[in-house]
């Protein structure tokens, strides 16, 4: 950068001598050695609120509709207090399960809409803390429970018991549950039936007079066991 400075005379005038000056830049001028200025970031986007809401709902739709799925061919629906547990217990519960049941987490109100006007909403005492549900489809309850059961005593987990349980339209509370876990298997109604008819007359009455559902199950198992033959 060149300027040029022009110096007259204060007793007789003359034509402006000229002197060039030049300046050169500073090397390290101030305003560059002491800001800095941080790089430009773009703000974080995120999804309009309509979105969110709308996946939101999707997420509670299909939710219900899992859990009308596996209300299909289910036989008991039971509640389990889910507070506190792990990550890996949860797991390692779902492992021990046997494949004919299944344990889902879900919310209370999402399982109850599921469950309204069905026989199923006997379960409504149930809707409240946090609940595992565990859906059997078998008629072999007793064998469906006892690994949660096992499960709960290896893992000291005596707070996280059954909450309660639907089974033929009734509601089964936490002191009912012993009724449940002692209900005779397939095989051993079987027997009972095979010995009634080779036994006396009293021993078939004494059958029929037993709870509807054991007696439902006994004739469903004879009934197979004449269909076996037959084929053979």
């Amino acid at each position: 950068m060149e300027t040029t400075l022009l110096s007259f005379s204060s007793s007789n005038f003359s034509p402006p001598s000229s002197q060039t000056v030049t300046l050169k830049p500073n090397p390290n001028p101030f305003f560059t050695s002491h800001f800095h200025f941080p790089p430009f970031k773009r703000p974080p986007t995120s999804k309009p609120t309509h979105i969110r809401a709308a996946i939101s709902r999707t997420k509670k739709e299909q939710t219900v509709e899992a859990v009308k799925t596996n209300l299909e061919n289910c036989f008991l629906l039971a509640a389990i207090k889910y507070e506190g547990l792990t990550v890996k217990q949860f797991q390692d519960l779902r492992r021990s399960l046997p494949e004919n049941t299944k344990l889902l987490v879900a919310k209370n109100t999402l399982v109850y809409k599921a469950i309204e006007g069905t026989k199923w909403e006997a379960l409504k005492p149930c809707m409240t803390g946090m609940n595992a549900w565990l859906f059997v489809h078998s008629e072999e309850i007793p064998a469906a429970i006892k690994p949660y059961r096992t499960f709960q005593k290896e893992k000291k987990l005596e707070e996280n018991d059954f909450t309660g349980a639907v089974f033929e339209g009734k509601f089964y509370g936490p002191g009912d549950f012993k009724a449940l876990e002692s209900m005779p298997t397939r095989a051993e109604l079987y027997a009972k039936l095979l010995g009634a008819l080779q036994g006396p007359a009293l021993g078939l009455v004494s059958t029929l007079q037993a709870p509807a559902r054991d007696v439902l199950m006994v004739l469903k198992a004879y009934v197979k066991k004449l269909e076996d033959e037959s084929e053979q």
